[in-house]
């Protein structure tokens, strides 16, 4: 009876120094800068998947860990003023989305490390300088390479061969250069005219969009950095009117109505990203994380889209596809 006793005893004084361990256990603090906006269905699934990692790695929101979420919404101005005040909060890491977020969040700080998410092109925006060892302040996932623009042209003729003419829309207030011309190196090889189309904003893209459709066998290629949600919707609905095909590099773009989409899974990615948040808060540094690459790429292919501009989609396309939506 005495041991059972003791043995009860010593479960209680056990549980109460868990107690006061974790009482004692320091909150603490991520930041979150997408470059996407905040009603974007894809930033929703890249959070989820990110708290899903970092659960996994031990750290619950509202009990050891507190995260300050904010989107950049596709707008320069906006993303320097969110990054401003993360930086200002002085959360122990910075996890970003996208070139852009992360180059302004550099900006801003040499010393709060950045974990970089679907970061394209790291050393051409600054950002590391060395993949294996990143120098500086900021590691990460970066999720295309630039020669993935040549795959989507590929994949762009092969479902619409007639295609002739291909719009390359972007906003010039980012740097997609490098996008650009690894697509127009390819161009000619395919037989295509590439034409740059830049467009700052929901009046330009449709002025672009319906300019460029005036003459026939047209196609678009959407450049990352990718549009806000709210513009994305509206290409969506210009190329149905002009019946032009499209592809994105996102998946869920196509999810959402585009034509196809061929990436990697941005929510594996941010998954993925949890674990070097995890290491961070656990004391490692951004220079002993080498910058991680995507090894697999998926094809979406959307056939109600495909039927909405009398599309028929080669059936060895849609075989090969990740997914396919009906």
């Amino acid at each position: 009876m005495m041991r059972r006793r003791e043995f009860i005893a010593g479960l209680g004084s056990a549980a109460a120094c868990l107690r006061a361990a974790r009482a004692q256990e320091r909150t603490r603090r991520v930041g979150v800068l997408l470059f996407s906006a905040e009603n974007d269905p894809v930033s929703q699934t890249r959070l989820a998947a990110l708290r899903d990692g970092l659960e996994a790695a031990g750290w619950t929101e509202g009990r050891n860990l507190q995260i300050d979420y904010r989107f950049g919404a596709a707008d320069p101005a906006q993303l320097r003023s969110y990054a401003d005040e993360l930086v200002r909060i002085g959360p122990d890491v910075i996890v970003t989305g996208a070139a852009p977020a992360t180059a302004t969040v550099q900006k801003l700080t040499q010393t709060i490390p950045i974990v970089f998410v679907e970061a394209t092109n790291e050393v051409g925006y600054g950002v590391t300088g060395n993949l294996a060892h990143p120098e500086g302040n900021a590691t990460g996932i970066t999720n295309l390479y630039l020669t993935i623009g040549t795959r989507w042209l590929e994949l762009l003729r092969e479902a619409a061969p007639r295609v002739g003419r291909i719009a390359l829309l972007f906003n010039p207030e980012f740097d997609s250069r490098s996008y650009i011309a690894a697509i127009e190196a390819s161009a000619a090889a395919y037989d295509v005219k590439a034409v740059r189309t830049p467009a700052h904003n929901a009046d330009e893209i449709e002025h672009a969009i319906g300019t460029f459709a005036a003459e026939p066998n047209g196609g678009l290629l959407v450049v990352p950095p990718s549009p806000n949600y709210t513009n994305i919707q509206l290409i969506f609905r210009l190329v149905t009117r002009y019946r032009m095909p499209a592809i994105y590099p996102t998946k869920g773009f196509a999810a959402e109505g585009g034509l196809m989409a061929y990436g990697p899974n941005s929510a594996d990615l941010f998954r993925n990203a949890a674990t070097y948040v995890d290491r961070i808060l656990r004391g490692a540094k951004p220079s002993e994380l080498p910058v991680q690459f995507p090894t697999r790429f998926e094809l979406v292919v959307n056939l109600t889209a495909a039927r909405a501009i009398g599309l028929e989609i080669p059936r060895d396309l849609i075989a090969r596809a990740a997914e396919v939506i009906e």
